[in-house]
């Protein structure tokens, strides 16, 4: 079972003190959050691709690095990293070949459906099931409508940038879509 090989490895990781290798502070040292997409390829490509090692920034990860409620931990937790973390940039990173393009939402539930998800669960969310499960047609659009949602945000101060851009999770360049700078 994968638990018990998670803490066996995690048990000779400490007592091996493997950890003294990634000791750092709570504090992004290169004062930035990036939210980012959860595909595999990037947990390791991203950071590299970008000149980030452990404790440069604070890296927050979605399905297709969405965001689309105002309110939800995805935008709790981007201002905590500007207002009490001292992040004062902002990047939203999409990526080419991610699972979110063209999801349809009515095939997803389907599937919900099949591993034993009620419909009547599924048409009680507090939410529109079909739009939160929608993906999108072009990585550049989702990239631009969550920087559009970040940078309009009531309590994100107008003086931090955000940025969005696009990675080729293959050769992890980089694309700019939005320079927050300008």
């Amino acid at each position: 079972m994968l638990l018990e090989d998670i803490l066996q490895h995690n048990h000779a990781f400490v007592e091996n003190k493997d950890y003294e290798g990634y000791v750092t502070n709570s504090v992004p040292d290169k004062h930035a959050v990036i939210l980012t997409c959860m595909d595999t390829r990037l947990t390791e490509l991203l950071p590299k691709a970008m000149n980030f090692k452990n404790g440069d920034v604070k890296i927050l990860k979605t399905a297709g690095a969405i965001i689309k409620n105002p309110y939800g931990s995805v935008m709790r937790s981007i201002l905590v990293a500007v207002h009490a973390l001292q992040a004062d940039e902002v990047y939203v990173v999409g990526h080419h070949d991610c699972g979110m393009s063209s999801l349809n939402a009515d095939h997803f539930i389907e599937h919900m459906k099949v591993h034993g998800i009620d419909e009547e669960k599924i048409n009680n969310l507090p939410v529109d099931a079909h739009d939160w499960f929608e993906g999108f047609d072009h990585v550049e659009d989702s990239v631009k409508s969550s920087v559009d949602l970040i940078e309009n945000h009531p309590l994100l101060p107008d003086d931090v940038p955000v940025h969005g851009l696009v990675i080729d999770p293959k050769t992890g360049k980089l694309d700019i879509v939005i320079n927050g700078y300008q």
